[in-house]
């Protein structure tokens, strides 16, 4: 281990930043919303408008003004010159004949290194250089329809960075491009968006936009919903992307992986528990995938994910739990997979950006290599970071535990330290990389621990366009993978993010 790490990391490690909720986030904590700024040089964006409360909308949480999903943040205040203070505010709102009549301009500018000392805990040591940039237009046709384009290009460079996927490196990609239609009718408001799009609503573990890849994940097809002061629904059918490296000539839609089903919502009585604010979310999905791989084979997967998610704030308890049941048929085997999924923690103080204690406890099945019914649980595209930051471990055939400290020494700068406790739930199958692929000889080799993660974590939120994000990470190898000659390693990463 590095010196220099090694001082730093010594019994401490760093969890993803609490949400705008006060939740432990299953987040990316380099996106630049989930720190706080608490004096405002003026009002911010709004989130979305809708008769359901925002932040449990299915859109991800808008901090400082911004959203990980551009086209959910609402500029239209941006109309009064007295909430404008530079040039960039006035490209928030752009007449253009009426009030309602108008263009928002969005953009995003992203550099970062990566280093991590063991590839993949056997290969030499990698650094990636990866900047990327972002240019949205969100045109408002009136109140009930728009259109909303999004161009991306992204670069990596580095050492031992091998061949790059279109995720990574891209000369020019239509990231986002859709219409959008709503309105609202006794009290229910409904849409309908169809194109490529970014979709976050469900768990973060289970659908996440990735941005610790250069480009956000994407998806085409169709999303239709419905809401009240106290209920939701989401309904969606997408396919996902085939990317390239060029320009937008090799990016293609897959049609062999799909994606469909309904997110659901409801608002718990905020009496309950004395003072509460819950949100309590069963899901139904479908994913299928023409070919995917579990230990030797592979085969046609039909998966369907079936659960809830309770998510919010009990007074300074704030919890986001997700009970996740997976079934279907893998080639001719049947599946049957589990994932439970608990975070939680507690606030130390009044003020919101009170120091917070917490833990997660993350039970992932696994069973691939036995033949008959499929144990592995999967995702259809999570949050790869939340168990390494190194992307070394995914909640497939995994069981977490990891307590975690969360303070602020500044008002405008967060650390967040986390040590996590790793084991396999099944020892006669595979330990898994972030992109579910199997490390080599594990399969029935080895005892069940698989390591111990420690990680730090600082966010400085400069203004609210303006990150700086450092991240630490050291992951002590243990009996499956040290067994079979997989290495400890550390990983270091430095992110600057400038949004407008």
């Amino acid at each position: 281990m590095m010196p220099s790490m090694k001082s730093a990391l010594h019994g401490v490690a760093a969890v993803a930043c609490v949400s705008a909720s006060g939740a432990m986030a299953q987040t990316d904590p380099a996106d630049s919303t989930v720190a706080r700024v608490e004096k405002q040089p003026y009002t911010p964006a709004a989130p979305a408008k809708t008769s359901y409360p925002a932040a449990a909308a299915g859109y991800g949480a808008t901090a400082n003004g911004y959203n990980p999903a551009r086209w959910v943040e609402d500029w239209s205040r941006m109309r009064d010159p007295q909430q404008r203070r530079d040039f960039l505010d006035r490209l928030k709102y752009l007449p253009l004949g009426s009030d309602e009549v108008y263009l928002t301009l969005s953009g995003e500018l992203r550099g970062r290194i990566n280093y991590t000392e063991h590839l993949q805990l056997s290969g030499d040591a990698q650094r990636q250089d990866i900047y990327r940039i972002f240019g949205g237009a969100d045109l408002h046709l009136g109140k009930h329809v728009r259109l909303y384009g999004e161009l991306a290009r992204g670069v990596i460079e580095g050492r031992n960075i091998g061949t790059p996927s279109g995720s990574f490196r891209n000369d020019l990609f239509v990231q986002q491009r859709f219409i959008d239609v709503n309105d609202r009718f006794a009290g229910l408001d409904f849409g309908l968006r169809y194109g490529r799009q970014i979709f976050i609503d469900g768990p973060n573990l289970l659908v996440a936009s990735r941005d610790n890849n250069t480009l956000l994940f994407t998806v085409n097809g169709t999303r239709a919903w419905l809401s009240s002061g106290h209920l939701r629904a989401d309904f969606f059918d997408f396919d996902f992307n085939k990317l390239g490296n060029e320009g937008t000539h090799d990016d293609e839609i897959d049609r062999d992986r799909r994606f469909s089903g309904v997110t659901t919502g409801t608002c718990l009585p905020t009496t309950w528990f004395g003072s509460s604010k819950l949100y309590l979310e069963p899901f139904l999905w479908r994913q299928r995938q023409r070919a995917v791989a579990w230990g030797d084979s592979r085969q046609r997967e039909e998966r369907y994910y079936g659960g809830t998610r309770l998510w919010g704030d009990v007074g300074a308890l704030a919890i986001d739990w997700t009970v996740d049941h997976q079934w279907g048929d893998y080639g001719d085997r049947e599946i049957d997979a589990w994932q439970l999924l608990f975070a939680q923690s507690w606030r130390l103080g009044r003020d919101a950006g009170a120091p917070r204690i917490g833990a997660h406890f993350d039970y992932a099945s696994g069973g691939a290599y036995e033949g008959g019914t499929l144990g592995n649980a999967g995702t259809p595209y999570g949050n790869n970071i939340y168990y390494a930051y190194g992307l070394f471990l995914t909640p497939t055939n995994l069981i977490a535990f990891a307590p975690n400290f969360s303070f602020a020494p500044l008002p405008d700068l967060r650390l967040t330290l986390e040590y996590q406790m790793t084991w396999r739930e099944d020892t006669d199958d595979a330990i898994y990389r972030s992109n579910g692929t199997a490390y080599a000889g594990t399969p029935g080799s080895g005892g069940s621990k698989t390591g111990d993660v420690a990680r730090l974590q600082a966010v400085w939120t400069i203004t609210p366009r303006l990150s700086m994000t450092l991240r630490l990470e050291h992951l002590s190898a243990d009996g499956g993978l040290r067994d079979n000659g997989y290495r400890s390693s550390d990983f270091a990463a430095a992110l600057v993010n400038y949004r407008f």
